[in-house]
């Protein structure tokens, strides 16, 4: 059973290092291509994927803890 590569309801699982890296490792022009948005995406989207990795090492840390 392979992962799914899209799907207008999927909800990416903030304890999957997979999830994690796929949303880290998009580009910004999949979210906009608009080039007055891109800035504000590619700021938005910056803050977004530092989010990301911060709550995936801290589900990780609890994990291991118990």
């Amino acid at each position: 059973m392979g992962e799914t590569l899209f799907s207008s309801t999927y909800q990416p699982n903030p304890r999957s290092a997979l999830d994690v890296l796929a949303f880290v490792l998009t580009p910004v022009r999949a979210f906009a291509n608009d080039p007055d948005e891109l800035e504000i995406v590619a700021e938005l989207l910056g803050a977004a994927k530092i989010e990301a990795i911060e709550r995936w090492r801290l589900l990780l840390a609890q994990a291991q803890d118990n």
